[in-house]
């Protein structure tokens, strides 16, 4: 491919991949930021070696998700114990890859340090982390959105760099023609 039709191609894919989005017919949300669906729920995460393990707080509930580390498959069959601030709940399989546990009350806000014992056939883990309770810092956190002109400066800046090379291209050519001009 000689260096016209190069600088071409180039041109035609910065021209679609720089060009924004633009919302259609219905879609536009103005600059207002999008209003949150709804609140995510408190979960934690313990990771070991063999097992990662997810819970999900709603309420007094505890939804948890056992999976094996190394493939994310889930583990069937398992037994969990949690312990939460002291207390010690078992969990009951709910589903084909669920388990729960149920507390006595909702936890109140705060950093809560949560301990499992997983026994899944022989195998044996303890694993921990943090079930981190802060409502209302999560509902105020603000959305970050696009403004046209920041799409505009991606353009303009694509754009500068296809001139850029383009100018180039042409100084190559021309002074390629000139020496082989004085050859000949």
């Amino acid at each position: 491919m000689n260096l016209p039709h190069t600088l071409a191609a180039l041109f035609v894919a910065a021209t679609f991949l720089g060009s924004p989005a633009w919302a259609g017919e219905g879609h536009d949300h103005g600059d207002a930021a999008p209003a949150a669906v709804g609140q995510a729920l408190p979960r934690f995460s313990a990771v070991s070696e063999t097992f990662e393990l997810v819970g999900v707080l709603s309420g007094k509930q505890i939804t948890l998700y056992l999976d094996r580390f190394g493939d994310n498959s889930p583990v069937r069959g398992a037994q969990i114990e949690l312990e939460i601030g002291g207390a010690k709940f078992k969990a009951e399989k709910q589903g084909e890859d669920e388990y729960e546990v149920v507390l006595p009350e909702a936890p109140k806000e705060g950093v809560l340090p949560i301990t499992a014992t997983v026994t899944a056939g022989t195998e044996v883990d303890l694993l921990a982390g943090e079930l981190d309770i802060h409502i209302e810092a999560h509902a105020d956190e603000a959305v970050h959105t696009h403004s046209w002109t920041e799409y505009a400066a991606w353009g303009a800046g694509g754009l500068a760099a296809l001139a850029l090379l383009a100018w180039g291209g042409r100084r190559a050519m021309s002074a390629r023609s000139v020496r082989a001009g004085g050859a000949a």
